[in-house]
């Protein structure tokens, strides 16, 4: 079957970079792009127009958020009360246990992707948070995400994560890691054993990946196990490294050498390893010490720099900078990792904190940041055929709606949409040549139930922490408002804003 697009703007590819067509028109028949320009002529089974829109290769997200968000209970814990939100000696001594049943981790994930396909991301790698797990992922949950992602038609690459180390924290609010080695080797028979079983399945939208949690809670012989696996399998890496603090100045004590250096020394790094983060390297104005030039590594390894701006941002962190990272030869691509997966609020924050960091626009646009979250996430993935709208390309296509009177006047169409719109203004999606999302509807799902549930699931996930604080706060101070939460604001109140208001009319 051909299905002819039209919109006011196609972002089409010109063999090296991409280009803007005005009143241009995609075709694409079965999973493949067939045709990118103005006039095509010869007979198609359906044409959808489109209007004043833009018609964009969907949005690749190498560390998109996997299941339901954290970040808005950690986003204001102070560095103190962060402390509150790990895991204390005595629970991990007594011996962690799940918070949540099989059935809700299996929901999650049907929850957050409906989230991502809601907001353009066509390609996702997935990330989810162990802090309210035992341990790490488990095979389950996976295969029960992979059934997800199929269903709802998201291309993704997927393995559960595996882990050697949790970081507790200790009666006297000192923070040290935690060791099960044993655990972090079944976590990597785990993941292999899915990779053997999934990469490739549902349609091969389903593929898989090696994800070992944070590089301060791996073993020397896990990571380099990793890497093994990655070359025998064929599958992408990513781990995150060089991101904080805590992991940074541990990793220097340990071995000597910045994270960065010591994944090289592993030979960890690599065309196949992608890395979120990595703006904690040697010269970042929080490390203090650390020697070498961590930027040249990355970019003479090839290895790729997952970028999460909003993330970061959050907590006055980043890169230092995008634009510095890129012009060193460095393959960035772009991550959301938390709520919302808003592509376009993930460029407009990184373009913003890049060019404080620079004082310059250059390499700091909006058309660069574009190119990272297309070209530079296809790049790492080995996928030619993903990230840009062009004959032979998988029919991946979204379309941003540019009609709204949020929107303003409209100029140039990148900069239109990411200044002034938002993932909630992509009104249809395409996946494989599959239409999953249109009209902010994606079939046979109910939104309003999932939100139900996700509600629920939100309110157990968030007493988990309540047993796992090692000062026992309780839920009154762990999770104190933004203000007073009150029945009532008083009649005095009320009388006063009828007065104003009558001594308005007057």
């Amino acid at each position: 079957m051909k299905t002819k697009l039209k919109g006011a703007y196609v972002i089409g590819y010109n063999g090296e970079d991409h280009v803007i067509l005005k009143d241009a028109e995609v075709v694409y028949e079965g999973t493949s792009i067939i045709y990118v320009g103005t006039s095509y002529i010869e007979p198609v089974d359906e044409t959808i127009d489109c209007g004043n829109s833009v018609i964009s290769p969907g949005f690749i997200d190498l560390n998109a958020l996997g299941d339901i968000d954290h970040d808005i209970i950690h986003i204001e814990a102070d560095g103190e009360k962060s402390k509150n939100l790990l895991w204390s000696e005595k629970y991990m001594k007594n011996g962690p246990k799940e918070v949540m049943t099989e059935e809700e981790e299996a929901f999650k994930s049907q929850y957050a992707y409906t989230q991502l396909i809601l907001n353009g991301i066509t390609t996702a790698m997935p990330i989810t948070s162990v802090f309210y797990k035992k341990w790490a992922e488990t095979y389950e949950e996976l295969a029960s995400a992979a059934n997800h992602a199929g269903t709802l038609g998201l291309r993704i690459y997927l393995g559960p994560s595996y882990q050697s180390g949790m970081r507790v924290v200790q009666p006297d609010g000192t923070i040290r890691l935690e060791w099960d080695e044993d655990g972090g080797r079944r976590g990597l028979e785990s993941a292999v054993k899915f990779i053997e079983e999934f990469d490739g399945t549902y349609d091969d939208l389903v593929k898989g990946m090696l994800a070992p949690e944070r590089i301060e809670c791996q073993t020397e012989e896990s990571l380099k196990q990793t890497k093994a696996y990655s070359e025998t399998l064929g599958v992408p890496i990513k781990l995150h490294a060089a991101q904080g603090s805590f992991e940074y100045h541990t990793i220097v004590e340990k071995h000597g050498v910045t994270p960065i250096q010591y994944l090289k020394d592993l030979g960890f790094l690599g065309p196949k390893t992608g890395i979120p983060h990595a703006n904690f390297i040697a010269g970042y104005s929080e490390a203090e010490t650390g020697q070498g030039d961590d930027i040249k590594i990355l970019y003479e390894t090839g290895t790729t720099v997952i970028h999460c701006p909003v993330i970061m941002g959050r907590r006055g962190s980043g890169l230092e900078s995008f634009a510095k990272y890129k012009r060193s030869g460095i393959n960035v691509a772009i991550g959301t990792d938390t709520f919302p997966p808003d592509i376009f609020q993930n460029i407009r924050a990184g373009s913003m904190i890049s060019r404080m960091h620079e004082k310059d626009v250059e390499s700091s646009s909006f058309a660069e940041f574009f190119r990272a979250v297309t070209l530079g996430g296809a790049k790492f993935l080995g996928r030619e055929d993903l990230g840009k709208l062009a004959v032979g390309a998988k029919a991946d296509i979204i379309v941003v709606d540019l009609a709204g009177y949020h929107m303003g006047v409209s100029d140039d169409p990148i900069r239109t949409m990411i200044m002034n719109g938002s993932g909630r203004d992509i009104k249809l999606s395409i996946i494989n040549g599959k239409i999953v999302m249109k009209d902010r509807q994606i079939p046979q799902i109910d939104l309003k139930e999932l939100q139900s549930k996700a509600q629920c699931y939100f309110k157990k996930m968030k007493k988990g922490y309540l047993e796992r604080d090692y000062q026992q706060l309780g839920e009154e101070k762990l999770f104190n408002s933004s203000f007073s939460v009150v029945n009532s604001v008083g009649k005095d109140l009320s009388k006063d804003c009828v007065k104003i208001s009558k001594d308005t009319e007057t």
